[in-house]
Formats: C-alpha cells, sequence, structure tokens
C-alpha cells in the first residue's frame, strides 16, 4: 500500500482539487493507497471539507490537531497514521503535481528515498524573492551539515516506510528530512519536478521563516551527524544474525 500523507494549513481551497488530481493519478497506478490528511487545526473550511471527503471515500483518512503546531508536527502525525508499506508525502497547495507520482515511485526502485528537486522550476511558481530565498536556506544548509542536497525543503518525497521507523521528531524536521534519512543509513536521490503556481490561498512561508529561524536547527542536524553511533559486528557466538542486528539496517553500515 502507498500511504499518501499531506500536512495543511488553512487549504480549503486546494483540498478537494487536490484529492481529486490524486485519485485521478493512482487510478492509473496498480497500487492500493490511502489519503492521510493532516489539519493542523485550520482556520477556514478544511476540515469540513476532509470530512465531506472522507465520507465519500474511506480512502481519504483524516486528522486534525488541536492547535496549530507548524509543518514538521503535522507531518510527522501523517507519518505515524501511515499504514503503508511505501509514504509519498506533497504539499497541500497543489504547487506539487500529483501526477508525477509515479516518476517518483519508479525511481524509488533503486533507493529507499526519492525527493523532488524544485531547483530548475521554481521560476514557473514562485516569485524572485522566495526564489533566492530558497536557494539561499539550502545553500546555507548544505554548508552546514556537509550535504548536497539541492532541495532539502522540498516536500514532495517517496520513501520506504523503515526510512521513518526510527526518526527523532522535532520541530522544523521537515526541511532535515532528507538528512536524517541518510543519518539512518539509507540511500537518497533527487530527481527534477515540476513546481507550479499555488491553486488558491497564500503562502505560509518567507525569508524569515525559510532561513533564519531554522539556524538552531542546523546546529543540532550537525551535531547528530557528528555523533551518530556506526558499528560493525565482526564475529558472533551462539547468536543468529537476526537477533543482534540493528533495528535499522544502516546502522550497521561503515562509512
Amino acid at each position: 500500500m502507498l500511504s499518501i500523507v499531506v500536512p495543511g494549513f488553512n487549504e480549503a481551497g486546494n483540498l478537494a482539487p487536490l484529492i481529486s488530481a490524486i485519485h485521478s493519478t493512482m487510478a492509473g497506478i496498480p497500487l492500493p493507497y490511502e489519503i492521510v490528511y493532516v489539519d493542523d487545526a485550520s482556520t477556514d473550511e478544511s476540515w469540513a471539507l476532509l470530512q465531506e471527503q472522507g465520507a465519500a471515500d474511506a480512502r481519504v483518512r483524516g486528522l486534525r490537531l488541536a492547535r496549530n503546531s507548524g509543518q514538521s508536527a503535522a507531518l510527522w502525525t501523517g507519518l505515524q497514521a501511515a499504514r503503508g508499506q511505501l509514504i509519498a508525502t506533497l504539499d497541500a497547495d497543489l504547487q506539487n503535481d500529483p501526477a508525477e507520482l509515479p516518476r517518483l515511485l519508479d525511481a524509488l526502485r533503486h533507493g529507499d528515498c526519492v525527493c523532488g528537486s524544485r531547483r530548475q522550476t521554481r521560476d514557473q511558481g514562485d516569485n524572485w524573492i522566495r526564489q533566492l530565498s530558497s536557494r539561499l536556506a539550502n545553500w546555507t544548509r548544505n554548508r552546514v551539515t556537509r550535504e548536497n542536497i539541492r532541495d532539502s525543503a522540498c516536500g514532495y518525497r517517496v520513501f520506504r516506510r523503515e526510512c521513518v521507523a526510527n526518526l527523532k521528531f522535532f520541530n522544523g524536521m521537515h526541511r532535515f528530512l532528507p538528512t536524517l534519512i541518510k543519518l539512518e543509513g539509507f540511500t537518497v536521490t533527487e530527481i527534477p519536478v515540476q513546481h507550479q503556481m499555488r491553486h488558491a490561498g497564500r503562502s505560509h512561508y518567507g525569508v524569515w521563516n525559510r532561513l533564519f529561524v531554522t539556524i538552531p536547527d542546523l546546529l543540532a542536524v550537525r551535531w547528530m551527524q557528528d555523533r551518530m553511533i556506526r558499528y560493525v559486528i565482526a564475529e558472533r557466538i551462539n547468536m543468529n544474525p537476526e537477533s543482534t542486528a540493528p533495528i535499522q539496517r544502516g546502522k550497521n553500515v561503515p562509512d
């Protein structure tokens, strides 16, 4: 099963078109699926619309947070509720085109996690200020974390369930998910994706909350990179390999 996890806040104008687009795309994919929409305590009609969608189709599942808790909390809530062995995440504003899901799923055959990169198409959906702030934020994140992820904050991803099984939740984690998955020993690749104009509503991100407020998170991720425990079991006595294997297969892979 594929679980499509969508965190959203005040996206009433996008909710029905997004779910319809997902259904249309998945009709051509021979894979059972569910849509897990997490409403981050929206103040618009999002929850009422989601209730209607869920009543019409049991594959649409919804969670509403008691108070506005941010994108990371909404995403993590959806990941915990997901039932599929494969998980896709995308933003609720329709800037991530659901029609590209087959490309991401196809690329997943060769790895553990596939992330979308909007770098080549940012000008199609954002003004120059948002483009510049995104490039600056990605450059800073890569500089500090010694990464080469071109678009780490892109919410369009497909990965195997085990990639996030042991992640530790923290506020801001959604921006660093590729790096956190790498820390667990899994492979991460990027493929270009389209970046569309927002269908309705307004963006919740700007220069300030895209870069500057993430500095503590950057330092925390860098600390985790330096302090991550990695080991290899050399020999065993009266032990089955499974009994001493780490929960995540990547933890016993040497650097």
